[in-house]
């Protein structure tokens, strides 16, 4: 009798990526059985990534003319911080996901994410709300993959009255975000895109598809 091994999300491969410049070799996790994203983490990227990824985005960002930058909890924090440092914007809005007590009275969206498990909340502080009303906005992350958390971003900063003129991400990731932001994919600026891959005879390979 065998037994049956048990399912990891380690695969042991990366995927290489130059983003912007930069060589950053990306960890392939499995999601399922038959298919895999290379995960970045910018919190473990180092403090040299992080203000690499908010002057580069910066430079692709500043002709917009933001007031204000707004990122989404957690992955998206140090990238507004960066991305608004390198513009020389003091004051930037983070939109949390944890029900602190402070947010009782948030604005809400629900959204979904291809790394995390069940629906999750963004939650837009009502104090913030004078910050947006009426200003240039740029929404920014780490990854888009399904599109959702950037979606319910750009939605919570326009119910605050923003004008949402661009959203910056470091890496795209798949096609799955195209359908999912419909018109608002064309306010995209990447520094870099990544595949999907499924297993095969030799490992985990990109999905040809999944390149842009």
């Amino acid at each position: 009798m065998t037994q049956e091994t048990a399912f990891s999300p380690i695969t042991g491969q990366n995927w290489p990526v130059d983003v912007a410049g930069l060589q950053v070799d990306l960890p392939i996790v499995a999601i399922r059985p038959d298919f895999a994203i290379s995960l970045m983490m910018v919190i473990d990227l180092g403090v040299r990534f992080g203000e690499h990824v908010g002057r580069k985005l910066a430079e692709k960002l500043r002709p917009l003319k933001p007031d204000v930058i707004v990122g989404a909890a957690t992955l998206g924090i140090p990238v507004a911080i960066e991305v608004s440092r390198a513009l020389s914007l003091d004051n930037y809005v983070i939109l949390q996901k944890s029900p602190k007590i402070h947010l009782g009275d948030a604005l809400v969206q629900h959204i979904s994410s291809i790394t995390s498990k069940g629906e999750q909340r963004l939650l837009l502080d009502r104090r913030a709300i004078p910050f947006l009303a009426g200003k240039r906005v740029v929404v920014v992350d780490d990854v888009v993959a399904s599109g959702s958390s950037l979606k319910g971003s750009v939605e919570l900063a326009r119910s605050a009255g923003a004008e949402v003129v661009g959203i910056g991400v470091i890496l795209t990731e798949a096609r799955d975000w195209q359908e999912t932001l419909g018109p608002d994919q064309a306010l995209i600026h990447s520094l870099a895109h990544i595949p999907q891959f499924a297993l095969g005879k030799d490992g985990w390979s990109p999905i040809p598809e999944t390149f842009l």
